[in-house]
């Protein structure tokens, strides 16, 4: 049987899942998590590797020599050395729509939060302070309605429109921009606009573009003067795709009103973060993506995905 080694599984599985489909298809070593001066020894003779975020260097691959198929556990795959492995023959894929209707969840998650502060509210309330009021209600916060305020989505593609679609039913108005796409059938109440009028007229603008050279840094400062005043900024694509210290003045001075951020530049970060001080900035460890149904898709097109390269016939190959 094929040696599978599963090099970082707890993320994925950390226990309310099985490895079953992978161990159908070969002899299976799971690790949790696997240091970067381990990767070698763990791979040691075997010709499959399942690997979510444990970088897998040209190094690496020059010292296992039987390596013939990497499996992401990700959409994203830059922690593969994706052109040494291409250079030797080894196949690498990913998992590109599992969880297109997780992330799009959490955008409105992290946005209801602003906008109502239902933690903050339930705290108060469980403190005493509904009990002590003089009046029949309060709110510490100001809250804020959807129905009518305009939704500015950065990259129009699965999530992007998913979370359109979302948007549409709350009431409000999308524009979108995307980079590729010249008409939305998907989604045909949403507007194809430029970036700029997606900054400038947004109440809330949503990330969902990839990071590229073109995209990194694309929420800075300049842009950031280009939005209304008090906007809201999600992001649940990838950190880089903002300056963490040009946001975090922004919501200091109030430009931004708030930000719901489940990504960071470093992640998990090495230091703090500028944006820890804000306490209009929700964060999120990484997890749009973690509810258990979409983790068993992940895993179901992992499995496919190896199933189809045993066979012949890889299908989500990134390093063609």
């Amino acid at each position: 049987m094929k040696q599978i080694v599963i090099l970082d599984g707890y993320t994925e599985n950390p226990g309310d899942l099985t490895w079953e489909g992978f161990e159908a298809l070969g002899e299976v070593s799971v690790y949790d998590r696997t240091p970067a001066e381990q990767v070698v020894s763990r791979i040691g003779e075997a010709e499959i590797v399942i690997v979510n975020k444990t970088p897998i260097t040209r190094e690496n691959l020059n010292a296992c020599p039987k390596l013939r198929y990497i499996g992401v556990l990700a959409t994203g795959y830059n922690v593969i050395d994706v052109e040494a492995a291409k250079e030797k023959g080894i196949v690498v894929t990913n998992i590109p729509t599992y969880g297109t209707t997780a992330v799009a969840q959490f955008v409105f998650a992290l946005l209801l939060e602003i906008c109502h502060h239902a933690a903050l509210h339930s705290e108060a309330v469980k403190k005493g302070e509904w009990q002590t009021c003089p009046d029949f209600c309060f709110w510490k916060r100001p809250l804020i309605e959807l129905a009518g305020k305009k939704l500015g989505i950065i990259g129009f593609g699965r999530i992007g429109q998913a979370v359109a679609k979302l948007g549409i039913a709350f009431g409000m108005e999308v524009l979108a921009f995307d980079a590729v796409l010249s008409a939305c059938p998907q989604v045909p109440q949403a507007r194809l606009t430029t970036l700029e009028e997606v900054l400038a007229q947004s109440d809330v603008i949503s990330l969902h573009c990839p990071l590229l050279e073109s995209t990194r840094g694309i929420i800075c400062k300049e842009s950031i003067a280009k939005m209304k005043d008090g906007a809201i900024i999600i992001n649940t694509s990838r950190g880089p795709l903002i300056i963490e210290e040009d946001l975090a003045e922004a919501l200091r001075t109030g430009k931004v009103l708030a930000a719901g951020m489940d990504v960071l530049n470093v992640e998990p970060p090495k230091e703090k973060s500028p944006l820890f001080d804000c306490e209009n900035c929700l964060i999120t460890p990484h997890i749009a993506w973690a509810p258990k149904e979409s983790r068993e898709r992940l895993m179901n097109i992992a499995v496919d995905n190896l199933f189809k390269f045993l066979e012949g016939a890889p299908v989500n190959v990134v390093n063609r």
